[in-house]
Formats: C-alpha cells, sequence, structure tokens
C-alpha cells in the first residue's frame, strides 16, 4: 500500500511562487505498466483538477494545458519526493492540492488509474 503525503501549502500574496512537496512510501516500478504521480487541485465549489504528471520510470512530465508554463513538476529519487513548483500564482490557484500514484491513462487529469491519494494541503492566494 502505497502512502503519500502533501506538504507546503499555505497562504501566499498573488503574484508569489510555492513549492510543494509529495513525500511517497515508495515509487512503483513494474515491467511493461506505466506508473507516476501526479498532481491534482479541487477549489472550492469546482471539480477536481489535473495539473501535471511524472513518470515513476523515466522521469517524462505532462502537463494540463491550461497550467503549463506556470506550474513545473519534478522529482528527487533519493527522497522518494515530487514537487511542484507553483508561480505567478492568482486567487484563482486557490485549492486543495493533492498527489496521487497510479498507472499513466491519457485521460490522467480526470484522475484516471490513479490508485493512491494524499489527504491534501490547501494552498490560498491571497492578498
Amino acid at each position: 500500500q502505497v502512502q503519500l503525503a502533501e506538504s507546503g501549502g499555505g497562504l501566499v500574496q498573488p503574484g508569489g511562487s510555492l513549492r510543494l512537496s509529495c513525500a511517497a512510501s515508495e515509487f512503483i516500478l513494474e515491467d511493461g505498466v506505466t506508473y507516476g504521480v501526479g498532481w491534482f487541485r479541487q477549489a472550492p465549489g469546482k471539480e477536481r483538477e489535473g495539473i501535471s504528471w511524472i513518470n515513476n520510470r523515466d522521469g517524462k512530465t505532462e502537463y494540463a494545458d491550461s497550467l503549463e508554463g506556470r506550474f513545473t513538476i519534478s522529482r528527487d529519487n533519493g527522497k522518494n519526493t515530487v514537487y511542484l513548483q507553483m508561480n505567478s500564482l492568482n486567487t484563482e490557484d486557490t485549492a486543495v492540492y493533492y498527489c496521487a500514484m497510479g498507472v499513466y491513462s491519457a485521460y490522467w487529469t480526470h484522475g484516471y488509474g490513479m490508485n493512491y491519494w494524499g489527504k491534501g494541503t490547501l494552498v490560498t492566494v491571497s492578498s
């Protein structure tokens, strides 16, 4: 059972930056299966949306079209941690941010294939 724990959320002013961390108990690697870690968020009154995804094996990344450029996903294999660097934050980025691990799907932005989820960390962008 993979365990994930997000951290790094908090209050930030518009235009500011924040780096979220997702500590994983392990990075699943299985021959012939593409596993990865995704970052997702859910704003108040809105559906959950995918932000970015990183392949456990080779580190390849994908981003949701609307967010690429401001957000960057990365990982530290030695620490079993995936990061989400968020820049130029605005009030619409206020949400609970989750990381999840699972099998790659072309529909990963909808959470498909994600079997393990963290509890989330709250990011509030406000002046």
